[in-house]
C-alpha cells in the first residue's frame, strides 16, 4: 500500500471512530468495548483517584444531612429552619426525606428514564443535539462541542414548559406522561423549599398581597419596600425556569481513566436530585472528595451558583463530580431550578450592609451561556467570574 493511501486510510478510520464516539456511551457499551476509547481518557493528573479522593466504596462516605421536611408545619419547624441553614452553609448539600412526592412517582420516573436508554440508538438518536437551546436535547459527555476529553455519560435533557411538553419522547409510551408529572412535583417542591430558603436566610416575610412585577431585575425596583421585592421574587420562583436530566452512566470498562461528569458547581438556585441505589456522587466536603450514599426515597438537594449569589456568599455552591463503575450502570434525575431567563441575579438587599458588601457582580443567563461555549468543562467555575472580591470567600 502506497503511504498516502494508508494515511487516507488511517484518517477515514479516525473519522469513524470519532463519529461511533459522539453517539454516545450507551452505544460503545452496546458495541462490546473492552477498553475506554482514548476520547475518554483523562491526563493523568485530572484522574479520579488523585491524593485528594476518597474512594467510592470506602469507610469515609459521606452521610448528608438529613432533613425530615414532615417537621415543615409541626413544633420542630424552628428547628427544621435551623438544620436547611446548618447545611447551606457548611455542606452545600442535604438530603431530604418527607418530601410530599409519593415513592410511586419517584420509582416510575426513574423507570421510563432508564428504559428511554435502553431503546434502539436509532430511537434516541431523533434527539441528538448539540444546540444548548433545544428544548429537547440527547448528548454525551458534558460540554460535547469543546470538551478536550469526553465523559462516561449519556443524558436527555429537557426543559420543562407547556409549550416544550409536546416536543418531549414519546417512546417509552408513558415517558412523556410521567415525565410532565415529575417535573410538575419537583416545580412545587422547590417553591416549598424556597419558602424554606428564604426563612432561613431572614428573609421570609410573612405573604402579603400579589403586586405587579414592574422591572425585571429583581430588587431594582421599589426598593424601598420590602414586601414588594419579596412578592416580586416569589412570582419569579413561580414562573422561573427548569431543566429537567436524566443521566445514564454505564458500566465502564477502566472506570480509573474518566469521570461520569467532571468537578463542577450547578447553574440555578436549586438542583433536586433523584438517584438510584448505585453509588457515584461525589461532593468537595473540607478539601476531600466524598461519596454521597444513596439514601432511599429521599432527594439530594444542593446549592446553585445563583443561591451563593442570591445569599450574597453565605450558602455556598460546592463543587461535586460523577465517578463510574465497572459493573453497574447508574441512573440519575436532576432537576434543575432558577428564576426566568431573562431575570437578572443579584445579591438580596436584604443581606448587604456595611459589614458585609456585596460580594458578586449581577448576572444573567446570557452570561451563563457565553461562558460555557467557550470554556471547558473541566476548568467549570463560573461562579470565579462572578465575584466581586475572593478574598470574601
Amino acid at each position: 500500500m502506497f503511504p498516502e493511501m494508508a494515511m487516507r486510510d488511517d484518517q477515514t478510520q479516525e473519522t469513524l471512530k470519532s463519529q461511533e464516539e459522539h453517539k454516545g456511551v450507551k452505544h460503545m457499551c452496546e458495541m462490546g468495548i473492552t477498553r475506554v476509547p482514548n476520547k475518554y481518557v483523562l491526563p493523568v493528573f485530572n484522574r479520579p483517584y488523585d491524593s485528594i479522593t476518597v474512594k467510592p466504596y470506602d469507610d469515609d462516605n459521606l452521610d448528608l444531612p438529613i432533613i425530615d421536611f414532615a417537621q415543615l408545619h409541626g413544633p420542630n419547624h424552628a428547628q427544621l429552619i435551623a438544620s436547611v441553614a446548618h447545611a447551606c452553609e457548611n455542606y452545600g448539600f442535604f438530603q431530604m426525606i418527607n418530601h410530599g412526592i409519593s415513592s410511586d412517582v419517584v420509582r416510575k420516573m426513574e423507570d421510563v428514564g432508564r428504559r428511554f436508554f435502553e431503546l434502539p440508538l436509532e430511537e434516541r438518536k431523533k434527539y441528538m443535539s448539540t444546540d444548548i437551546h433545544s428544548l429537547v436535547r440527547y448528548g454525551t459527555s458534558f460540554n460535547q462541542t469543546n470538551d478536550g476529553v469526553f465523559c462516561w455519560r449519556d443524558f436527555l435533557k429537557l426543559v420543562c414548559n407547556p409549550d416544550a411538553y409536546s416536543q418531549w419522547p414519546s417512546s417509552p409510551s408513558n415517558f412523556r406522561e410521567m415525565g410532565v408529572g415529575y417535573a410538575r412535583k419537583t416545580k412545587l417542591l422547590f417553591q416549598l423549599l424556597m419558602e424554606v430558603i428564604l426563612e432561613s436566610l431572614g428573609l421570609g416575610l410573612a405573604n402579603t398581597k400579589k403586586t405587579p412585577k414592574t422591572d425585571q431585575e429583581f430588587g431594582q425596583g421599589n426598593r424601598g419596600n420590602k414586601a414588594e421585592e419579596y412578592d416580586d421574587f416569589r412570582k419569579d420562583m413561580e414562573d422561573g425556569s427548569q431543566l429537567m436530566v436524566v443521566n445514564c452512566y454505564p458500566p465502564c470498562p477502566e472506570p480509573e481513566l474518566t469521570f461520569g461528569m467532571p468537578p463542577h458547581s450547578d447553574y440555578g438556585f436549586l438542583t433536586l436530585l433523584h438517584q438510584d441505589e448505585v453509588e457515584g456522587l461525589q461532593i468537595l466536603f473540607k478539601d476531600r472528595w466524598v461519596t454521597v450514599r444513596p439514601h432511599p426515597q429521599s432527594f439530594v438537594v444542593n446549592v446553585g451558583d445563583h443561591l451563593e449569589i442570591f445569599s450574597n456568599g453565605r450558602y455556598k455552591s460546592v463543587m461535586h463530580r460523577v465517578l463510574v463503575n465497572s459493573m453497574k450502570s447508574r441512573i440519575s434525575v436532576a432537576s434543575l431550578h432558577s428564576l426566568p431567563f431573562a431575570t437578572l441575579i443579584r445579591p438580596s438587599p436584604g443581606l448587604i450592609n456595611d459589614e458585609n458588601p456585596q460580594r458578586y457582580k449581577d448576572t444573567s443567563f446570557t452570561d451563563f451561556v457565553q461562558y460555557i461555549t467557550t470554556c471547558d468543562s473541566k476548568h467549570k467555575k463560573f461562579l470565579d467570574t462572578r465575584k466581586i472580591c475572593h478574598n470574601y470567600l
